[in-house]
């Protein structure tokens, strides 16, 4: 078995893909080991079918042909230039060199850093961000990425000359919509704390294809109680109410249409007309249309962009190529020009009207389609990110498709399942229902596509048993894909049976070939109350309307369901949606347990099914229509590939990040070239997830919690004294600096073994010059932010004292490692910690916390997440406003026991998703540092003043939580102290999971003695 079939995934999802399979000319895997480093960008270059050769292209070939060499594979070197210079950029680690404003890095430190509940967004999602923000940010006006822009403008120039336009290619199943809303939170963000700048914007226009996906996208906006920016934690708690200032709109390409105002035939025209026959004007003008679409974004300037499935959207060149298009094919093409036309004739209109700042496409296709007057399937040259199908499997994004490699059909050159429509297509219905008349699925259907269903539903009911074992909650789903609503009509009825009129009466003819789709009983024939298989048209769902015959075909589904609707939410709610919307909200609920789409196993669709559709429990996919290229066959591939489950497995990468496990969907009749070989999956039940949230009737528990951005000290020049304890102990052993001992062997001959030896000659003066030097110039600055140099003579005894008394070399580390730039951060912040602490004892004014000056404070009432953790502790609803602790271990979950348990305990609170963070010192490295919870604490002063206790409870304790304990109690409890604006602060670890009840009563109890000593004094 090829490397690629015996292990797919390579690489973690949440990390910079370091390996990749090999690939032949054509696409196919090689026989070959992964290779290292990243896959490059590059596509197959489409070449025009000659009209002389009358062979048909193969597949591998897109669809095109060339006379000679045939089509080609070529980097897409933009995209890849782009690529490499955003992975340098992303290694900076000092952010301050970014080149990007303050709130821009305070983003993407949460993304890329962020302890996430659930699932964290993705590399690839991320770097798609991150390209857009290099571009607009960083290389923006400067000369050396001058080509990049003047490739961007001349492609623009030639295909959207209206309009400046920078495409973002993710893989199906990768997640676009997270993009979106990290692109809004980046941009709105921004603006709200920079109004005045040319880069950002607060209005943005979100444009889809077709209703359903507008519909998904509602959780871009900001009022949603499923939003993502707060579900997901894409934005920190405090940054929320500068995204609530943000004016978005959700519309679907089809409000651009000019609509007519006034409904009337030839006759009413004339009479209106009057006898002077004047010009009546019965459509929308540009701006009456614009005023319905985009509303309230007419009264902001400059609005942001962001179109979805963007491949739909482009401006067909005027001359367009010779194409042999007939039939369906022609009628397709036809109708895809008039819909680009319309949407991007709708983007130049709001531009004319309130002008662009931005437009950003998202596909995972964003190729040019066919009738464009360009080649079919020529990458948009204006794409900027690119992350591929074949790179979102080798990470595990997506489900691996599987197709037919064989058969045993004797005079079938390639297998007969893999081109079905080849087989089938002279013998299925060539018009539409309302033109093909009432068909009989017993006489009428053809054998070969009986055998095909017969075939992939027999896997199917393989599948669906080990569902069931695995109590995943909803079946997996059987989705078919025709050419006209009377194939789809045919294949529907075929699969789950029919009824007709019958001596004036309804009957059932036949209750369905395929038992687990059957939406009939098969002993009395009756409908079953709840469908196992429905029928939809992508095209008039996606438009919004429904014709009469399709109403006709689908008028006892709609009926069911209207009735199942008005069963859950009662029938006020079932009879104020109209037939599509109904339909809409079974394809959009399919696969969600608890929704009217729950228990829906098979999905029969005339077009394509919804490009979006975000179903995850698509297992089998049928094509029943013909496909002309690769970019067709993705497109509907595409709908069964989003993952069912998110748990990360056993497996890990080089690196040691753990890895998806691979999960497949089996394809029959899309003639899809790429991985083909049968592999077996074992079946897991997706994580259960819980909203954790604050309890709107706990509101008596809520807590305000500062928000720290840096400290202020004010040490005397007089006094520079330290008193070290254990707390200021440095241990260096050689895993934090490496191997101070390394044996050499040759082939032949004696071995030596080497040593820092040389570091034993660095004299104990000099080693104690250079950390002064050190701690002047990191932690001892004036008000002009120099260092104190004339502290250099106070300063230098108490580091000699502190090397002898606290630092302790192991394992062969020397002394003079504190040379090291990284030591030496560590031991300065410890000795400072220690001289800001006696002089705290002198005087409590030391230290000032700053606050953040745009939020200054969190409050608990906001929390709100969804997580997947088993972990999960029921809180006290007298002791914590939020219903739940999420515990990353036994240790939280015993503390929360613990702390509720305590008689002097007011209020707790798990520090998640709040916000609440402290800034701290790593080397040379800024960095944020969350605590595990924080105890509103009756310490002997009543109940109106607390005590706010912050709680770590850490098992191992390495040198970073040093860092991090040391500044806690010597710059963030005395400075939030002495703001006045926040009550009184403590700190206190608990490091001993067996001892801890004990180990919290003790420490209440020190600090209840320490405040009854002060309120005597």
């Amino acid at each position: 078995m090829k490397p690629f079939y015996e292990k797919p995934i390579l690489n973690s999802p949440y990390h910079s893909p370091t390996r990749h399979h090999a690939l032949g000319d054509s696409g196919q895997p090689l026989d070959h080991e992964p290779l290292n480093g990243r896959r490059r960008s590059r596509y197959m270059t489409p070449v025009p079918r000659s009209k002389k050769q009358t062979a048909k292209a193969s597949q591998g070939e897109f669809g095109f042909e060339d006379e000679a060499a045939g089509p080609r594979y070529s980097d897409n070197p933009i995209i890849n230039e782009i690529r490499t210079y955003v992975a340098a950029w992303r290694t900076l680690p000092n952010p301050t060199d970014w080149g990007v404003t303050p709130t821009t890095q305070r983003l993407l430190q949460h993304w890329r850093n962020h302890n996430f509940a659930d699932q964290r967004p993705f590399f690839c999602q991320i770097e798609a961000v991150e390209t857009a923000i290099w571009l607009a940010e960083v290389a923006r006006g400067r000369r050396q990425y001058a080509g990049i822009f003047n490739h961007l403008d001349k492609a623009n120039a030639e295909a959207n000359p209206d309009l400046f336009r920078i495409a973002l290619k993710l893989a199906t199943g990768a997640g676009k919509t997270t993009v979106m809303a990290m692109l809004i939170a980046w941009q709105a963000i921004n603006y709200a704390r920079q109004p005045g700048s040319s880069l950002f914007s607060k209005g943005f226009l979100l444009v889809a294809p077709g209703i359903t996906i507008k519909d998904r996208l509602r959780v871009l906006l900001p009022s949603d109680p499923e939003n993502y920016y707060r579900t997901r934690e894409l934005v920190p708690p405090d940054m929320m109410n500068d995204l609530g200032n943000a004016k978005i709109v959700i519309t679907n390409y089809h409000a651009f249409q000019q609509r007519e105002t006034l409904d009337t035939n030839k006759v009413g025209r004339a009479v209106l007309s009057g006898w002077r026959n004047e010009k009546l004007v019965t459509r929308e003008s540009e701006g009456e249309m614009l005023e319905r679409a985009c509303k309230e974004l007419l009264s902001t300037r400059n609005v942001v962009v962001i179109n979805d499935e963007a491949h739909h959207c482009y401006r067909e060149k005027s001359a367009p190529l010779a194409e042999d298009l007939k039939g369906d094919d022609k009628a397709e093409a036809a109708e895809n020009n008039a819909a680009a036309r319309l949407w991007i004739s709708g983007l130049e209109a709001l531009k004319r009207k309130v002008g662009l700042r931005a437009v950003y496409d998202l596909s995972a296709t964003p190729f040019f389609l066919r009738g464009s007057g360009y080649d079919e399937g020529t990458l948009f040259p204006w794409v900027v990110s690119d992350f591929s199908l074949v790179d979102a499997i080798e990470c595990g994004i997506v489900k691996l498709p599987r197709v037919p490699v064989s058969d045993n059909a004797v005079n079938a050159a390639t297998p007969v399942f893999r081109n079905l429509w080849d087989h089938i297509g002279k013998k299925m219905p060539k018009k539409g229902a309302a033109k093909s008349g009432e068909l009989d699925p017993r006489s009428q259907f053809p054998d070969t596509l009986a055998t095909a269903l017969h075939a992939l539903y027999s896997h199917y009911e393989k599948e669906y048993d080990e569902w069931q074992r695995a109590a995943i909650g909803v079946p997996p789903v059987f989705i078919v894909v025709c050419n006209n609503t009377a194939s789809s009509r045919l294949v529907y009825e075929w699969i789950s049976g029919f009824q007709r009129d019958a001596e004036g009466e309804r009957q059932t003819i036949h209750w369905g070939n395929l038992r687990l789709f059957s939406n009939f009983d098969e002993h009395t024939g009756n409908p079953l109350p709840r469908m196992n298989t429905i029928l939809v048209d992508s095209y008039q769902i996606e438009s919004g309307t429904l014709d009469d015959a399709f109403k006709q075909i689908a008028a006892p589904e709609i009926e069911r369901f209207r009735q199942e609707k008005a069963e859950r939410e009662g029938a006020a709610s079932a009879g104020a949606v109209s037939d599509s919307e109904i339909l809409r909200e079974v394809m959009n609920t399919v696969g969600r347990k608890g929704r009217v789409g729950e228990h829906v196993r098979c999905v029969v669709s005339v077009s394509m099914l919804t490009e979006g559709w975000d179903a995850n429990t698509v297992t089998h996919i049928l094509g029943v229509r013909a496909f002309g290229t690769q970019l067709l066959c993705e497109q509907v591939v595409g709908r069964g590939l989003r993952r069912q489950s998110y748990a990360l497995g056993d497996e890990t990468d080089l690196d040691g990040n753990r890895l998806f496990e691979p999960e497949y969907a089996d394809i029959l009749g899309i003639p899809f070239d790429f991985a083909t070989e049968p592999v077996d999956v074992k079946k897991k039940p997706p994580k259960p997830v819980t909203r954790v949230f604050a309890v709107k009737e706990r509101s008596a528990l809520s807590m305000r919690l500062p928000r720290v951005a840096g400290y202020r000290t004010e040490l005397p020049d007089d006094q520079l004294t330290a008193t070290f304890t254990d707390e200021h102990r440095l241990v260096l052993d050689p895993s934090m600096v490496g191997p101070t001992t390394a044996r050499l062997e040759g082939l032949v001959g004696l071995g030596h073994d080497i040593a820092p030896d040389i570091l034993d000659e660095m004299r104990p003066a000099a080693i104690a010059t250079h950390l002064s030097k050190h701690l002047l110039e990191r932690y001892l600055l004036g008000d002009n932010g120099e260092p104190q140099y004339h502290l250099y003579y106070k300063l230098q005894p108490l580091v000699r004292r502190w090397i002898k008394e606290c630092f302790v070399p192991v394992g062969g580390t020397r002394a003079g490692m504190l040379t090291y730039a990284s030591v030496a951060n560590r031991a300065a912040s410890l000795i400072h910690g220690a001289i800001l602490q006696e002089a705290g004892n002198v005087s409590s004014q030391i230290v000032k916390a700053l606050l953040d000056p745009y939020n200054p404070a969190v409050v608990t009432d906001h929390v709100q997440f969804i997580t997947s953790k088993a972990k999960l502790y029921e809180t006290n609803p007298q002791k914590c406003q939020i219903n739940y602790v999420v515990a990353d271990s036994g240790w939280e979950t015993e503390f929360a026991r613990v702390v509720e348990a305590h008689p002097q305990t007011l209020a707790y609170v798990k520090n998640q998703a709040l916000g609440f963070e402290v800034p701290y010192l790593a080397g040379t490295e800024s960095r944020k540092y969350v605590p595990d919870f924080i105890v509103r604490l009756d310490d002997g002063h009543g109940a109106d003043d607390p005590l706010m206790l912050v709680v770590e409870v850490k098992g191992e304790r390495l040198l970073d939580d040093q860092v991090k304990a040391e500044t806690m109690r010597s710059l963030f409890v005395p400075g939030v102290n002495n703001l006045g604006t926040f009550g009184r602060w403590g700190f206190v670890e608990l490091t001993d999971e067996f001892r801890m009840e004990a180990d919290y009563a003790a420490a209440v109890e020190t600090l209840s003695v320490v405040r009854h000593l002060e309120r005597a004094n």
